[in-house]
């Protein structure tokens, strides 16, 4: 399983999944690796840069974000670097504050146990990167999805959806099934209530943009968990 950064054209759903990782992992444990990772997260989605691979951020500042004193930081900073989660890039000097880098591969092997809380398409997803060959640095999504059939506007959005981009295809539209509704809606129904509201969230326009081309007859477009 070797992941050297979320970047490329699967990069959003690696994001998404290393962050879903961390927090199922929480939520098995203890109120201290809790807390831990609660803070963990925070800050990478505060202050990362994904596509430089760049934790840059002071004690002062971090103290603030986790309202915490500059003991508890140095102290937790400490544990994640034991973890093998961050890494020193570059040490702090004068005037210049300590860069990290998140060790991804890391991450994901300590929270495998925790994947199948999350679902067995986020294990097929995550899982496929423990066989990856050691030189690649991409993770792995299914390639062996059906392709959808029928000539409706559903089947017709998601060959296209597929055929653009097929891991953000396997990790939020794979899953979403058409249901019966009333003329010129589509109803979508999502495995689960954040499964939906992500899509709602993140990806309906793009859903909604799809059905106009492609079925101009249908006004609306639903997806509920």
């Amino acid at each position: 399983m070797r992941v050297a950064r979320a970047t490329g054209r699967n990069a959003a759903v690696i994001k998404y999944d290393l962050l879903t990782a961390l927090g199922a992992h929480a939520c098995a444990g203890d109120k201290h690796l809790q807390r831990l990772v609660l803070r963990f997260i925070t800050l990478i989605v505060a202050r990362y840069n994904w596509q430089a691979d760049e934790l840059s951020v002071g004690q002062t500042e971090m103290a603030a974000l986790w309202s915490v004193d500059a003991r508890t930081v140095k102290r937790d900073m400490a544990r994640l670097r034991e973890m093998g989660w961050l890494s020193i890039r570059r040490a702090a000097a004068r005037g210049r504050v300590a860069t990290y880098g998140v060790e991804i591969e890391a991450i994901l092997r300590a929270t495998e146990a925790s994947w199948r809380q999350v679902g067995p398409d986020f294990v097929a997803r995550l899982g496929g990167a423990a066989e990856a060959a050691p030189a690649t640095n991409v993770v792995p999504f299914p390639a062996a999805l059906p392709r959808p059939d029928g000539e409706g506007a559903w089947p017709r959005v998601q060959r296209m959806l597929m055929a653009e981009n097929p891991g953000l295809y396997a990790a939020w539209f794979a899953m979403l099934a058409e249901q019966p509704g009333p003329a010129g809606t589509l109803r979508l129904k999502a495995p689960s209530r954040f499964h939906a509201s992500f899509v709602n969230t993140h990806h309906l326009a793009t859903l909604r943009a799809l059905v106009a081309a492609v079925a101009p007859e249908v006004g609306e477009v639903e997806v509920a968990g």
